[in-house]
């Protein structure tokens, strides 16, 4: 028997986790096959169903919402920026990770990306499936997140979602299904990388600003600018664009057709509220390639802004933070091609 001192276990790295509901927290509850309540599970609850988790990383656990992804708004991102980065701000705190519902969870991810400062992993994670279901994709999504949140390779990469063995960019994440958990795709940018129970595989930065290299910040804010999305389509008129100017929108993003195209009668009732401050940015409702600026139409002329490769829901949480900085369409296309 060898004399020799046997060498300390490492430490488990301690991951933050902030939980705001979503089907990852769900339950069924009877009813019609396929039928759940979305938030209804804690956190406490969803971690003690993974005590494999616990041989991984030391968790430190806060429920912040309980809510489905749909009723997230503006003064709920605010809040989950503010505890993000206080979450985060402790020397001991290796990386964070969000519970989230899947349905807006791209947005939340693109917003935090932007307005969280930090280096260190930030990993939502949510589920198709609700926690009680055949199947539930919930258990191995959180385990795979937390092993993402707790590898140096996640480090200086913004917000990530894990999924489906999946590791998406902020940026670059779209859910694109209703029902399968094969729901999200990087469909422009490709994966961030692949993790596999618990293994973690990189195969790239994410190419854009972000987290330190961003100019928004949550911090002193209480709202955000008012930016509605309008859907374009055949036969659309000026009627859903002056509804959003009367309402006080401050942005408008159009979800265009093709890349980035709107009716006549509907670019003129663009081009008008433009002329009055409000900016206006087009996007394309296809769900992939890019919206080049004065191709098909002259962005300079109308005073509009495109949106690159974001898509309607991202170029939004881009526009109401970039108006929190200045309403110049110059300014703000140049922040578009930067983030």
């Amino acid at each position: 028997m060898s004399n020799a001192a046997s060498s300390p276990l490492p430490l488990r790295p301690r991951i933050h986790v902030l939980a705001t509901g979503g089907t990852i927290a769900g339950a069924h509850t009877g009813g019609a096959p396929g039928s759940y309540r979305s938030a209804t599970l804690s956190i406490e609850t969803l971690v003690g169903a993974v005590p494999q988790i616990a041989e991984m990383a030391d968790l430190a656990l806060e429920q912040v919402a309980q809510v489905g992804s749909q009723d997230m708004d503006d003064a709920l991102w605010l809040e989950l920026a503010r505890r993000a980065g206080a979450a985060l701000a402790p020397p001991g705190v290796a990386g964070l990770v969000i519970t989230h519902g899947t349905d807006t969870m791209e947005e939340t991810a693109y917003f935090l990306s932007l307005a969280v400062k930090t280096t260190k992993p930030m990993v939502l994670v949510g589920a198709m499936r609700p926690a009680n279901a055949i199947s539930a994709d919930g258990p191995m999504n959180l385990y795979n997140a937390i092993a993402v949140a707790c590898d140096p390779g996640a480090t200086s990469q913004g917000a990530l979602v894990v999924a489906n063995d999946e590791i998406h960019h902020a940026r670059a994440v779209s859910k694109t299904n209703t029902t399968q958990v094969g729901t999200f795709h990087s469909i422009n940018q490709g994966l961030a990388g692949l993790v596999n129970q618990g293994r973690v595989h990189w195969f790239g930065p994410a190419g854009t600003q972000h987290t330190l290299a961003s100019e928004f910040s949550a911090d002193a804010r209480s709202t955000l600018p008012r930016v509605e999305i309008v859907f374009a389509h055949a036969g659309m008129d000026r009627t859903l664009i002056d509804a959003a100017v009367a309402a006080g929108a401050e942005g408008i993003v159009i979800a265009g057709v093709g890349s980035g195209n709107l009716h006549a009668l509907a670019r003129t009732a663009a081009a008008e509220a433009a002329a009055k401050g409000i900016c206006i940015v087009r996007a394309s409702r296809t769900g992939g390639g890019m919206v080049e600026r004065s191709v098909e139409v002259d962005d300079d002329r109308f005073g509009f802004v495109a949106a690159g490769d974001l898509n309607p829901q991202k170029a939004r949480v881009l526009l109401k933070l970039a108006l929190t900085r200045t309403h110049s369409p110059a300014l703000i296309q140049e922040m578009f091609d930067r983030y």
